[in-house]
């Protein structure tokens, strides 16, 4: 009811599991995919890595829905491409900001929770030797450690004294060079690979 009576959005289909899901965003190719993560059949994790992972949903990006403190799901989530996290006592207005958020591409959603899954992500990731990492300028690896913090194309500038546009740049080519689908990724691939670590502050 809420999404139906915004301007600008609107609502191409609903499912009741992750399969039926999967079809659905075939079907209607949608913008944004409002996931929960469990779902009969098939849970949000595995329907949003078929989604990510299926060129005929090439373009679909999926936000989604967790308790956070109940879901440690949600870290595996990240792996299979979702592109931000929504708390399911989210908003209404935050809801509808989130969905416009992760349409455009543009930046992770509300950076203090994105930093508390990524870290709590990490701390569950097996320590090992970091995968090599793909050769970056000295720019490149400041802007990457600096999106891996959640922050704004325009934080970024301010810390990095550079112009947003200028970020704007250094971010669509990491983008590019990491094989990277949105700035989620990017902050998967920075943590991954050692590039910044949880807590840590420019």
């Amino acid at each position: 009811m809420l999404l139906d009576a915004t301007d600008g959005v609107e609502v191409v289909g609903e499912a009741a599991d992750g399969v039926e899901a999967v079809d659905v965003v075939r079907r209607t190719r949608p913008d944004v995919v409002l996931m929960d993560i469990r779902m009969p059949r098939m849970d949000g994790i595995e329907a949003t890595r078929r989604i990510c992972a299926d060129p005929g949903c090439h373009g679909a990006r999926v936000l989604m829905l967790t308790t956070f403190d109940q879901d440690d799901l949600v870290f595996s989530a990240l792996h299979a491409g979702a592109s931000g996290f929504l708390l399911k006592e989210t908003r209404p207005q935050d809801l509808l900001q989130a969905i416009e958020v992760v349409a455009r591409g543009d930046a992770l959603l509300a950076p203090g929770v994105t930093r508390r899954l990524i870290a709590r992500f990490t701390e569950l990731t097996p320590a090992a030797a970091p995968p090599a990492v793909p050769d970056l300028t000295g720019r490149e690896r400041d802007v990457l450690a600096a999106v891996a913090t959640g922050r704004s194309n325009r934080e970024i500038g301010e810390d990095l004294h550079m112009g947003y546009g200028t970020v704007k740049t250094h971010v669509s080519h990491l983008l590019t060079k990491l094989g990277c689908r949105d700035r989620a990724q990017l902050v998967v691939f920075a943590y991954e690979h050692r590039i910044t670590v949880p807590g840590e502050r420019r």
